[in-house]
């Protein structure tokens, strides 16, 4: 029987490429999303959950068979100036990329196989950017996280890692709620496709990167030279 990952935000975007990509490499996933899965794989099983409802998510992922990965690829931007700042928008953010993935190591690391894995999605916004603070301000807590995480479980060879894209060719790209902060071009002269952030994803969860934990590498086609 082939290993289990668990995806969050498998119904579109780089969650979508990440389920696709695993299950092409013999993966069993279980994908959780409120929206209704795009995948249909005798190998994918969709869990409809909101991840930012957090009494539900702890039960949901409480009843999921143990995994050998957790990837945490669920989230969302909303943008806005100095003077303009949104609580809510900053704690619905908070909700999704810290405490959904807090939630979701919590009941399936101590349960992980040795040698399992977690890749969390992260961006390089998380170094600042105009605009997007409270974004920012959720990814960049994702480093401090992930490595308290990499060193807790480093005995049991578990991998922690973080992956940032640069901006990505998914819906979020052209989503209204970007506002006052839209996408910026790369150097390379296109942006980051989901599919090459599921390969790098893929590439963590191998044996060839068994040795690699407690990173943040970045994927930002020159945006960070």
């Amino acid at each position: 029987m082939g290993k289990h990952a668990v995806v969050s935000g498998t119904s579109s975007g780089i969650g979508l490429a990440t389920a696709g990509r695993l299950l092409a490499d013999g993966w069993t996933v279980t994908g959780l999303d409120l929206a209704p899965p795009a995948l249909d794989h005798a190998a994918f099983r969709a869990v409809t959950c909101d991840l930012c409802d957090a009494p539900r998510l702890k039960a949901a992922v409480a009843a999921l068979d143990d995994a050998d990965a957790m990837i945490h690829c669920a989230g969302y931007m909303k943008t806005a100036p100095l003077g303009a700042l949104d609580a809510e928008d900053g704690l619905g953010m908070w909700r999704v990329h810290i405490l959904a993935a807090q939630i979701m190591a919590d009941a399936l690391l101590p349960r992980m196989p040795d040698g399992g894995r977690v890749v969390l999605i992260g961006s390089r916004t998380a170094s600042g950017a105009a605009g997007r603070s409270q974004y920012a301000a959720c990814k960049s807590a994702m480093t401090g996280m992930a490595r308290s995480w990499a060193l807790e479980v480093v005995s049991r060879r578990i991998a922690v890692n973080i992956v940032s894209p640069a901006a990505t060719r998914t819906a979020m790209l052209d989503d209204p709620a970007r506002g006052t902060a839209p996408p910026v071009r790369p150097p390379m002269g296109r942006f980051i496709q989901a599919e090459e952030v599921a390969g790098l994803v893929a590439f963590l969860l191998s044996p060839a990167a068994a040795a690699i934990t407690g990173q943040n590498i970045v994927m930002c086609a020159g945006a960070s030279l």
